[in-house]
């Protein structure tokens, strides 16, 4: 794994997949997220609960949702939530270890913090997967399902958090040594 990235370590490369990345997050953050909101009156999706979720919240949701809510979730908000934990991943991997080349850190022990967002991306579909299975289920949902949907969501924030801090750590070391 470790020399295919040192492979992807060209700039257009990582700029590419970066671009991938935003565009993802944007489209979800701007279109599908939102019009989900506007459905539900303000109600959160559970993609948006990064501190987690019980069953009541899921009924809550769901029966806002309602059938055509659902559906887009289903088929318009996931699908694209599908796609994006790939390209977040290999980019956040791959903007840190361009980075951590940049100090000269890259066969360090440093190295390894750049699996983390694979963490965070592993959890993120793990948590889509389950959503897929509470929608699917829905009004059948068992309160088991709804545990581990919920440790999955907590899991993907909690590693996205701090796979993005450590990043931004890496980009002050290196703004402070190039300042300095």
């Amino acid at each position: 794994m470790k020399t295919l990235i040192k492979e992807l370590l060209r700039g257009k490369v990582v700029l590419l997949f970066f671009i991938i990345s935003s565009s993802l997050y944007f489209l979800m953050l701007f279109l599908t997220i939102p019009h989900l909101h506007k459905i539900t009156n303000g109600i959160r999706i559970l993609d948006m609960m990064p501190a987690g979720y019980d069953l009541a919240y899921i009924k809550l949701l769901m029966d806002a949702l309602g059938e055509t809510g659902q559906h887009y979730y289903l088929f318009r908000q996931l699908p694209v939530d599908l796609v994006f934990p790939f390209f977040f991943a290999v980019s956040n991997c791959l903007i840190m270890a361009w980075f951590l080349k940049k100090l000269n850190k890259l066969d360090s022990k440093w190295f390894f913090v750049c699996y983390l967002p694979f963490f965070a991306g592993i959890s993120d579909y793990a948590e889509n997967f389950s959503i897929i299975s509470l929608l699917n289920n829905y009004p059948e949902i068992e309160e088991n399902s709804v545990l581990i949907s919920n440790l999955f969501s907590v899991m993907k924030s909690s590693l996205t958090t701090i796979s993005l801090s450590v990043l931004l750590i890496i980009l002050f070391i290196f703004l402070f040594k190039r300042i300095f």
